[in-house]
């Protein structure tokens, strides 16, 4: 009789403890999809060549960021290459022929190529990896980024070195074209992204 009691005992114990494990609610984060805040978003460039430095701001056109927890696990972005403006150039009429030269056919040929593109593809730790369609041509980056989460936005910033010539943007380049001397620009130019997510 006792050893019945005892199976019984142990039977309802152990029904006790899967009912309780079953019970116990999912604590794992789930993935939330932020869309991006367009106006709060923005990139700075920043050009330079031999004899002085060129710099400006992009927009942002559209996006999203993935987020579990505080972290950042994916999204992508949209740039819209025609709003590029350039603003150390004071003179006007300098400013409306250097923006016309980077828009055409010796760089980012904007009428063919109206957007740019970065998708996250991978995350590790502070380092983001993702695949960067610019001038028709997509290349896999790699760059360390800051992420930050407070009242219901992620703020995602980056400082982008991209080399140019590996999407085919070749002019005044010294990789190219040797004997250019000081009318050399460089091959890479920096962009600072400034990523806003949230309702």
């Amino acid at each position: 009789m006792k050893s019945i009691k005892s199976i019984l005992s142990v039977f309802a114990a152990a029904l006790f403890v899967n009912v309780a494990v079953a019970s116990t609610p999912n604590t794992g984060k789930k993935a939330t999809t932020l869309p991006v805040d367009t106006k709060g978003s923005k990139i700075h460039w920043l050009a330079k060549k031999v004899t002085g430095q060129h710099e400006g701001t992009i927009a942002i056109s559209s996006g999203s960021l993935v987020t579990s927890g505080t972290k950042v696990t994916g999204g992508s972005f949209v740039i819209d290459m025609k709003s590029i403006v350039c603003t150390d150039i004071t003179d006007a009429e300098y400013n409306k022929k250097f923006i016309g030269h980077i828009t055409t056919g010796d760089f980012f040929e904007v009428e063919k190529f109206p957007t740019s593109t970065f998708k996250i593809t991978k995350v590790a730790g502070a380092n983001i990896t993702g695949d960067l369609t610019l001038h028709g041509i997509t290349k896999s980056i790699t760059f360390p980024a800051k992420i930050a989460v407070a009242g219901g936005k992620t703020t995602a910033t980056a400082s982008i070195p991209v080399d140019r010539t590996e999407f085919n943007v070749k002019y005044g380049s010294k990789k190219f074209f040797e004997s250019i001397g000081d009318k050399a620009i460089d091959d890479v130019f920096n962009l600072d992204v400034t990523l806003v997510a949230g309702k």
